[in-house]
């Protein structure tokens, strides 16, 4: 047998074979080939990943010419990739949060941003096909899995930091921190002392997280914490969320302690963290860092993204999701100066990062249309550190 093989992709070290004009021209000498698929879908070996999400910007405000954010707007592409068209699914923050961890579509409470922390109630005794459970609620039941407890149950771990967490404790706990369930969420609103918010902090409406309080109270901690787990590899989760609070991620402006708020807080905040995080050796060896912001500021939509069943629009009364909000993506697989026009949404990333680790797909992560970082996103090829 004679085996044609074409270029060498040292993602997942399979050759493939875009030579296939010559592949039937030896079959019809006779000649058997293999031809082995190719792997442009293919994610590299990345087992750290970092996510910083922010507030409440489209992309022409964020990343436009006029941009009052030139770190993120200007410096961090260059650096790494930029996706312009990444969307938001729904408004306002909330159900952003939780279609990122665990592909379930906006329900009334969670666009409403769960002023009351209410328990989900499903219409349904079983999720559809898509893994959608029709309802409305906030907390939702330990049947819906999270990525969170699919990277654990995976054998990997993962740490969410929340900037300001626990500042002020007759607010909220310091890990872990969520209202109790049937009451009003007193964090919607910053304080001078303590800008943390639970509608930011999307691992705590999952009954299968907060039910086990050691499993939640050593994961869902203060970003005050992350500095310390940077310094070590074996520290530094496979799986790292980052909260700024409600004024370093944007959401206010001016902000309850006196600053700007708005994108020049987010700005500064980006300034501070980003450098130690891709001085780390986690992100060094094998990093990703994905920078991008909850929704816009209009209900443009992506990726033929779907309600939930009797469910809202995604957007409200804006549109059909979350408006364009883009991303920049740091890693030593991505070339600088990258820039992928493909279409993305919450969805997409969180199918990403499933992939990534070898996971199943939850929700609307489902869909195989999705677009998934490519070859349009890991643009480089650096030698194992393994």
């Amino acid at each position: 047998m004679f085996r044609l093989t074409g270029y060498f992709s040292l993602r997942r070290g399979l050759l493939t074979c875009p030579y296939r004009f010559l592949a039937v021209l030896l079959m019809t000498l006779g000649t058997s080939v293999t031809c082995l698929a190719a792997t442009s879908s293919a994610p590299p070996p990345i087992r750290h990943v970092f996510v910083i999400m922010l507030e409440n910007e489209s992309y022409p405000i964020a990343f436009g010419p006029q941009s009052i954010a030139p770190y993120l707007a200007r410096e961090l592409p260059k650096q790494g990739a930029l996706l312009p068209n990444y969307y938001g699914v729904g408004h306002y923050s909330l159900d952003n949060y939780i279609a990122m961890i665990s592909g379930q579509a906006p329900n009334p409470a969670t666009q409403a941003d769960c002023p009351t922390f209410s328990e989900f109630t499903p219409t349904e005794k079983k999720p559809d096909a898509n893994g959608q459970w029709p309802g409305t609620g906030c907390v939702y039941p330990k049947q819906v899995n999270t990525l969170a407890n699919q990277l654990t149950d995976a054998g990997f771990t993962w740490k969410a930091y929340m900037e300001d967490m626990g500042k002020d404790p007759a607010r909220e706990a310091a890990t872990c921190a969520h209202p109790v369930i049937g009451t009003p969420d007193i964090t919607e609103h910053a304080a001078p002392q303590d800008q943390y918010a639970a509608k930011h902090d999307p691992f705590v409406y999952f009954h299968k997280i907060i039910d086990d309080k050691k499993y939640c109270n050593t994961r869902v901690v203060n970003l005050d914490h992350l500095a310390g787990d940077l310094a070590r590899l074996d520290s530094t989760a496979n799986f790292v969320y980052i909260t700024p609070n409600l004024c370093h991620d944007g959401h206010d402006a001016p902000c309850k302690n006196g600053e700007p708020g708005g994108l020049i807080s987010a700005d500064a905040f980006l300034r501070s963290w980003v450098p130690r995080i891709v001085d780390s050796a986690a992100f060094k060896r094998d990093g990703l860092l994905i920078i991008t912001f909850d929704e816009g500021n209009d209900g443009k939509a992506c990726c033929n993204e779907k309600p939930l069943p009797g469910g809202p629009q995604p957007g409200g009364k804006i549109g059909p999701g979350g408006g364009q909000i883009g991303a920049v993506l740091l890693s030593p697989y991505i070339a600088p100066g990258t820039q992928s026009d493909k279409d993305y949404n919450h969805y997409g990333l969180l199918r990403s990062l499933e992939d990534i680790f070898g996971l199943s797909h939850l929700g609307y992560a489902r869909d195989n249309e999705l677009n998934t970082f490519g070859n349009d996103v890991f643009t480089a090829h650096p030698a194992s550190s393994r």
